[in-house]
């Protein structure tokens, strides 16, 4: 395929229409002698006044006409002493104001940004500027043209400009320098910049691929990388081959750069039963604090809550219930021992159990506090107990160190103020964020955790409540028993014969659980988008948008998400002349677009309608596109009772249309009405705990379509994906923890 031509523009920036710090995403006008023209792209510390080469191509807007999108750029400092002004008077230096730019020019003329490069002292012959301002106005523009060539130099190899700022922000007037030394610096955790893009850089430079420093990048990368796949460390005979392969030198090489990196202590090597596993530092230290801090807090539990039978009795005459033997057993470990892991598929009394729990306590006076993974979760728990509920972030305080990373205020510095926590859909709570809530928690505060162990695990690294649960240190109760209540659902009885192997009953039509048969995969995908747009609506009154939800295994072929998401949207939300719609990198919104968040942002702006703001939005939130600002180059969405601010940069990176989503990013969250394709589904995604956990989305009615050999397959295949994690056995080895390094037997 040919490349596409690009164009040049050469003129003076006019005015800086929009500009968005955090991606640079800028409207800028150029005026090229002859006309003003409207540019849009990523202009990093771009300001009027300034010189622009713009290479890119024409597109164009049925309102606002004809804009040059910019895909790469030129800029000189202003030539003539008008265009100084300007300049200097834009604020692009901090320090200079348009009357202090004025005064500057006045007394230096065209040799005013010369001076304030290369000689900044002189300025405090300015009226105003002491020698000292007059040197942090040099130290800003040196950072300003610094930063630039930083980008420019980056930006040749696709580093996105926040990601060359991440690069600054670490090293400083020196950057380049340091990545002309050692490419791989930018695959550092406090940036991590691809290590693709690092080895582009090394290329170009003509480094050797046996290199050193690349080896122990290229190490520390594969660690990095399965992360996202779950593990939190790996086995060192597994690693060593997997990075030797991928950076194509031989076994003794990265054997050597192993042992050199956990001798400083950028990687820990240690011994899991009789297995020898590399970690870096960070999730290490995680899981070792987990497991020491939950055997402290068994040394020190909360205090014993007495008469604990009388308690159960009250409750269940005051509420005319009798609970089982299992929930019983639940509410005194929970009151006697001061920690317990209540887990128990849909319909067995969980919620019924911690509500017992909840009232206890606080007759007792303890100041308990609920919270859970997701905004979804936490509401639904707030509904179902009556209590007040946060997200783990909001209760933990998140803000922003300098490498816009969450760090959670509440710590042991600053604890809860709590003497319980109870934490619902435990599964989906990675290793980084308990240990953040571990930390934050009185020494002698009730822990309880609630979650089922037979959905899939979190998304983020690590396998806290598998862990736990297999360690049996922690008091754990798993509710068993169906309600009589909940029997009538056969989503219910449906989801506990899945968990057991059993094919789910699929010949029912008077019930909430329907099997709709098809032949094949356009039979299929025209079913689900005729139930989701016309025949669930008409027939249920539902909402196509807020009630009913397509969930499907995988994102690939003609039932997963992607062609999904098109047919469903084009049936559910079609195109028309007064609805105005967007495309951006080949993503198009459109106004009334059911859309989700794919990854945490924590920089997203975003507005309550009682004028309360705040920031960040997190993986799997979902939303309504309610407008669309061309001009401003801006995309507003409501994410439940907040209004969230996407500039169009960060909407095509982050948002993606959410008509029909996976099972796994559907964790935490519950739907009025599920919907599934399951025909010949790709076997690595044909498996029970996804099947399950797509079963429990759904509250009052879930259908499947497609045929029964796949839901048998489903069923059939109990395959959890095996995760490498630690925590089990830091939870129950007695002896310190064995950090060997040497990794050359």
């Amino acid at each position: 395929m040919p490349e596409k031509e690009l164009l040049e523009l050469s003129g003076s920036v006019e005015t800086i229409v929009f500009h968005n710090d955090k991606n640079q995403y800028t409207v800028l006008e150029i005026n090229t002698g002859n006309e003003l023209i409207t540019v849009v792209g990523l202009f990093p510390y771009v300001s009027a006044g300034e010189e622009l080469r713009v290479f890119g191509t024409w597109s164009s807007h049925a309102t606002f006409g004809e804009q040059f999108k910019a895909e790469a750029f030129e800029h000189s400092r202003p030539a003539s002493v008008a265009a100084m002004l300007k300049y200097l008077a834009s604020g692009a230096v901090k320090g200079i104001g348009a009357a202090m730019a004025n005064r500057i020019i006045t007394m230096f003329g065209d040799q005013s940004l010369d001076i304030i490069e290369n000689d900044p002292e002189r300025l405090s012959q300015v009226k105003g500027i002491t020698k000292e301002k007059a040197v942090r106005i040099g130290m800003e523009i040196r950072k300003v043209n610094g930063i630039r060539d930083l980008m420019a130099f980056l930006g040749q190899y696709g580093v996105r400009p926040e990601d060359a700022v991440s690069v600054w922000k670490k090293y400083g007037d020196a950057s380049i320098e340091y990545i002309k030394e050692n490419p791989y610096c930018i695959c550092e955790d406090d940036i991590e910049i691809g290590f693709t893009i690092a080895d582009a850089i090394a290329e170009s430079m003509d480094r050797e691929g046996n290199h050193t420093g690349r080896v122990k990048a290229g190490i520390k990368y594969v660690l990095r990388h399965n992360l996202n796949n779950g593990h939190t460390c790996l086995p060192v005979d597994k690693l060593i081959p997997i990075a030797a392969g991928m950076l194509g030198v031989a076994f003794e090489a990265v054997q050597s750069a192993v042992t050199e990196l956990c001798a400083v202590y950028e990687l820990i090597c240690d011994k899991l039963g009789k297995q020898e596993f590399l970690f870096l530092p960070k999730q290490h230290q995680s899981e070792l604090y987990t497991a020491e801090r939950l055997k402290l807090m068994m040394k020190y539990p909360a205090m014993a809550i007495m008469n604990i039978e009388e308690e159960i009795q009250a409750i269940e005459s005051l509420q005319s219930l009798s609970y089982a033997a299992a929930q019983r057993e639940a509410i005194r470990a929970a009151l006697e021992k001061g920690m317990l892991i209540l887990t128990g598929g849909p319909g067995t009394g969980k919620t019924t159990t911690l509500n017992a729990i909840i009232h206890i306590l606080k007759q007792k006076g303890e100041v308990v506090l609920l919270a859970a993974p997701t905004g979804r979760a936490a509401k639904r728990m707030s509904e179902l107990t009556g209590e007040e509920a946060k997200t783990l972030h909001r209760m933990l305080k998140v803000e922003w160190d300098e490498h816009d990373r969450p760090v959670f205020q509440k710590n042991e510095h600053d604890p809860l103020d709590c003497d319980c926590i109870v934490i619902d859909e435990l599964s989906m709570v990675d290793s980084y964020v308990f240990e953040s809530v571990l930390r934050a928690l009185p020494l002698s505060c009730r822990l309880i955790l609630v979650g089922d162990s037979d959905q899939l695990p979190s998304v983020g690294a690590g396998n806290v409540l598998g862990d736990l649960i297999a360690s049996g240190l922690i008091s754990t109760v798993q509710l068993k028993e169906i309600f009589r209540q909940s029997m009538k659902s056969l989503i219910v009885t449906n989801a506990h014969r899945i968990v057991d192997g059993k094919m789910p009953e699929l010949t029912r039509r008077d019930a909430d659980f329907f099997y709709m048969p098809c032949k094949n995969r356009k039979e299929v995908s025209e079913l689900v988008v005729s139930l989701c747009a016309e025949r669930l609506p008409k027939g249920y009154g539902y909402s196509s948008i807020s009630d009913i939800q397509v969930l499907c295994p995988g994102r690939k072929t003609e039932l997963g998400t992607v062609e999904l998401n098109r047919q469903l949207r084009e049936a559910i939300n079609p195109a028309h002349r007064d609805k105005p719609e967007v495309k951006i990198n080949g993503s198009v919104f459109r106004l009334g677009d059911k859309v989700m968040q794919i990854r945490n942002d924590y920089n997203l702006p975003w507005e309550k309608a009682d004028g309360s703001t705040g920031e960040g939005v997190f993986n799997g939130d979902m939303g309504i596109v309610v407008q669309i600002d061309k001009p401003a180059g801006v995309i507003h969405v409501l994410v439940d009772d907040k209004e969230v601010l996407y500039d169009f940069e960060h909407a095509a990176s982050e948002l993606e249309l959410a008509y029909a989503v996976t099972v796994h990013k559907s964790q935490g969250n519950e739907f009025t009405a599920v919907v599934i394709p399951v025909f010949n589904t790709v076997s690595m995604l044909c498996y029970r705990n996804l099947f399950y956990t797509a079963i429990t989305r759904a509250k009052d009615l879930l259908i499947l379509v497609g045929n029964s050999r796949t839901i048998a397959s489903m069923v059939e295949n109990d395959r959890k994906t095996r995760r490498y994690t630690a925590l089990f056995h830091f939870l129950t080895r007695d002896n310190t923890p064995n950090l060997n390094i040497d990794v050359e037997k």
